[in-house]
């Protein structure tokens, strides 16, 4: 493989073209995934998927055991609203150094913290009673208020709480672990590193939400919960593992660190200051619209088709399962092998096809084989498009800023999507039917691509990018 340098003003920007053939071994595949700063990503991976797990499923499934009503439990998917309003604190964990363990460095004495704070929610969390008040440290903080009456309302409201708890120790874990990942990856392999991540992400809520209701079954979920609190240990593993990320340090020493004012302003006057950073904007907020109306509708059309639960697990669960690990996989080596830019760009039009093949099988009927296919194709796609995107977001941070930068990128990536799907994608669905309908998706997602594809063609994707993809001259 052919490496070139581009320079923008004092760094350079990492260019690989595939011009000369790269090694074809298998071994050259996989020895990026075998080195220290992508596994460290992995271990990462793992505590930062285990808490959004606590109060997901688990969380429904102890509720319902307990005889609350399905309205009360469902009324618990606010707490994962508190994900979606990361950026509002994760500035502190750029601007603000903390008393003592501070020495240790800024990003590992914040990890240590979030992991203590991650631990100490979900310990509170599995000492909550929802038949008697009082027995959590946050239950005995309500009998102090007066709040402690027995009955199922105080129950469900010190269980909301301790939620609650969990998603705010969770979300400022995740702010920290991002920035962390981010930092101890150099620009080569942000995207195996984020393949990484993304494996460790979906083992680390997998293990925790099957072992909780393993657990649970012989012991009580007081004891699942206890020792479900120590996937967030491996994060710690990896912050002593590797230790303070060396580019965080050198752009602090070069830049200074920022003050409260600074970290607060400057997440914003650093990135909009770059060439292209409002089209960059611009492709963060459009690009995911497509493909989330297609996954959002998904079961939606499979009911329409008359597929039954065991062939809805087998195909899309089962299939997806493991289809997106494969993707998962190639997009870390196409990453690599391509370049990001290249790889970002294949990536867009691999999930625009996969929306097309929703249409194909909604046009077919009810067929095993072509929901086999279909859910094979889209989770590869998608696993392809996790790593290569989120190596892009990550390398448009600005290493003095990471942790706000990444949490204001993430957040603004599905907030569109989001938002669309929530108000308009059901009556969508029914207005147009669904071949229309997932015809229409592919066409929401031609914009992202067409804008990507500019941005490649006027050099805006290598100028917008921030220092955490770029290596100093």
């Amino acid at each position: 493989m052919r490496r070139s340098w581009a320079r923008i003003g004092e760094v350079q920007v990492l260019q690989q073209d595939i011009s000369t053939p790269p090694p074809q071994s298998w071994w050259h595949s996989i020895r990026p995934y075998l080195e220290r700063a992508p596994l460290a990503a992995l271990l990462l991976g793992i505590s930062s998927g285990f808490p959004f797990a606590m109060i997901g499923a688990t969380l429904t499934t102890r509720l319902a055991q307990d005889g609350f009503e399905k309205a009360s439990i469902t009324a618990f998917s606010l707490a994962f609203l508190v994900y979606n309003l990361k950026p509002l604190w994760a500035w502190v964990v750029d601007a603000v150094r903390l008393p003592v363990i501070g020495r240790l460095g800024q990003r590992v004495s914040w990890l240590l913290l979030a992991a203590a704070l991650v631990i100490l929610a979900v310990t509170n969390l599995a000492m909550v009673d929802p038949q008697h008040v009082g027995r959590s440290p946050v239950g005995q903080l309500m009998q102090w208020f007066g709040l402690g009456q027995d009955g199922e309302f105080a129950a469900l409201f010190e269980m909301a709480v301790g939620a609650i708890l969990v998603g705010l120790a969770g979300a400022t874990f995740d702010i920290v672990i991002d920035a962390y990942r981010i930092e101890i990856l150099k620009p080569e392999q942000l995207g195996v590193g984020s393949g990484m991540s993304q494996y460790g992400w979906r083992l680390g809520s997998t293990a925790a939400g099957g072992l909780a209701l393993v657990l649970a079954a012989r012991y009580g979920w007081e004891a699942a919960y206890f020792a479900c609190a120590m996937f967030a240990l491996p994060a710690v593993i990896a912050a002593f593992w590797v230790g303070e990320p060396e580019r965080h340090r050198e752009a602090v020493t070069r830049e200074g660190r920022p003050g409260i004012v600074a970290g607060i302003v400057g997440p914003f006057t650093e990135f909009f200051s770059r060439h292209g950073a409002w089209l960059a904007l611009l492709f963060i907020l459009l690009h995911k619209i497509g493909d989330t109306l297609a996954n959002l509708t998904l079961r939606l059309l499979l009911d329409d088709l008359g597929f039954s639960n065991d062939e809805i697990a087998i195909y899309d669960v089962g299939i997806g399962f493991w289809a997106y690990f494969i993707g998962i996989f190639i997009g870390g080596i196409l990453y690599a092998r391509m370049g990001m830019k290249k790889a970002v760009l294949l990536s867009l039009v691999l999930m625009a096809v996969s929306n097309f093949s929703f249409a194909l099988l909604a046009a077919a009927g009810h067929s095993n084989w072509g929901l086999a296919a279909t859910i094979g194709f889209e989770n590869i796609a998608s696993g392809i498009g996790g790593v290569v995107v989120v190596a892009y977001f990550s390398a448009l941070c600005d290493l003095r800023f990471t942790a706000a930068h990444y949490a204001l990128i993430s957040s603004a990536a599905s907030i569109v999507g989001r938002f669309l799907t929530g108000t308009t994608a059901g009556a969508m669905m029914e207005e147009f039917g669904n071949v229309n309908f997932y015809l229409f998706t592919v066409v929401a997602a031609l914009p992202g691509i067409l804008l990507f594809w500019i941005m490649m063609r006027k050099g805006l994707v290598d100028l917008s990018i921030g220092t955490a993809g770029t290596v100093r001259a």
